[in-house]
């Protein structure tokens, strides 16, 4: 039997512990500010709707309930300005990591096949491509890519780690490319609600897919919008005959979101105040590091969306690392991106307001 995990990079995060362990040792602890994972309560109204949906002994359907995708086309008209959402345009899925890393695998793909993502991207893109065999791509263009044996065109605006922002006109070049090609794009927008600097726009707009799904999916996420990373909530949303095809193999997988957690999405996604109360928190934050990381000597790049600063002090990354270890602060190497993040850190802006006072502090000249 081989091992499946000879196929994948190692796992970035372990490299880190070392640091972690220095900026633990901090007289006044660690400030992390590494993975990004929200720290502020779940909203009242969403607690509620779990509990109230406690008692269910049944089965959940992979395809969720109807009120479920009632919500979701709601949202997906109302947020991303999409027209013309069926049911047959939805499918729920347990997290947005599991969809990102299985994808490849359930489209069918492998050897001879091509996956594509940003130079600078989430890791997840990568081990996808390479759970199934296929070949892992990067791009700074995809237009500029070889479309012979490329499957599968992984978008990311705003990005993580850089916060980056896809214009309309960009996201609209790409989408026409790819369906000129019969390259199937999924665009993860999970950051979508948490622009800053930029308004990020869904590839489901009208202006960019031109009123149809075709070949086109987008990915979205309750974690960062509603401090829902624990409930793994999440849902994808475009083409009829893609979306189909996974929902007749997660079905044969068991892939169900839980019933309680499909009640807890239907009511974050019918709330807009906890999701202002959220972004004013991070905005925040976000304005408290960039001034005490500039102050510090720091340039800070794109970043005009999602919960991170794309940082650099014009070194390799892990001496930046090391050197804000020892301020007690962990920040993430840029090289866990790609090697052209080998001289940023991704600082995350996720912690809370008395730890990221905590750092402005220690940051201080």
């Amino acid at each position: 039997m081989s091992a499946v995990s000879s196929r994948l990079p190692v796992f970035p995060w372990d490299k880190l512990e070392p640091y972690k362990a220095t900026a633990a040792a901090h007289p006044d602890g660690i400030v992390d500010l590494s993975v990004g994972t929200p720290v502020d309560p779940v909203p009242a109204l969403v607690r509620e709707a779990l509990a109230g949906a406690a008692n269910s002994p049944g089965y959940p359907t992979v395809w969720g309930t109807p009120a479920l995708r009632d919500a979701i086309r709601g949202w997906l008209e109302k947020r991303l300005g999409a027209r013309s959402v069926e049911h047959t345009h939805i499918l729920p899925v347990v997290g947005s990591k599991e969809l990102v890393a299985w994808l490849p695998t359930q489209l069918g793909l492998g050897a001879g096949d091509q996956v594509a993502y940003p130079r600078l991207a989430y890791p997840t893109y990568e081990v996808g491509a390479r759970l199934c065999g296929a070949e892992p791509v990067v791009y700074d263009d995809p237009t500029e890519l070889d479309p012979t044996r490329l499957k599968l065109l992984w978008l990311n605006s705003p990005s993580n780690p850089t916060g980056r922002v896809l214009p309309k006109d960009e996201l609209v070049r790409i989408v026409a490319w790819a369906r000129e090609h019969g390259v199937l794009v999924f665009s993860d927008e999970c950051y979508l609600e948490l622009g800053w600097d930029a308004e990020p726009v869904s590839v489901l707009h009208p202006d960019v897919c031109g009123g149809s799904f075709e070949g086109v999916v987008a990915v979205h996420s309750l974690s960062k919008r509603s401090n829902l990373a624990g409930y793994r909530a999440a849902f994808v949303a475009g083409d009829a005959e893609v979306l189909g095809e996974l929902l007749q193999i997660r079905k044969h997988g068991g892939m169900m979101t839980a019933a309680p957690v499909q009640a807890a999405t239907i009511a974050a996604l019918g709330d807009d105040v906890h999701v202002h109360e959220q972004r004013e928190r991070y905005a925040a934050r976000r304005a408290a590091l960039r001034e005490a990381l500039e102050r510090h000597g720091f340039r800070i790049e794109h970043s005009e969306a999602s919960l991170y600063l794309w940082a650099t002090r014009d070194e390799g990354c892990w001496q930046t690392v090391a050197h804000l270890a020892e301020l007690g602060i962990l920040v993430a190497p840029g090289d866990f991106y790609g090697e052209a993040g080998e001289r940023f850190v991704r600082v995350a802006f996720t912690a809370t307001d008395e730890r990221v006072e905590a750092a402005v502090k220690r940051l201080a000249p």
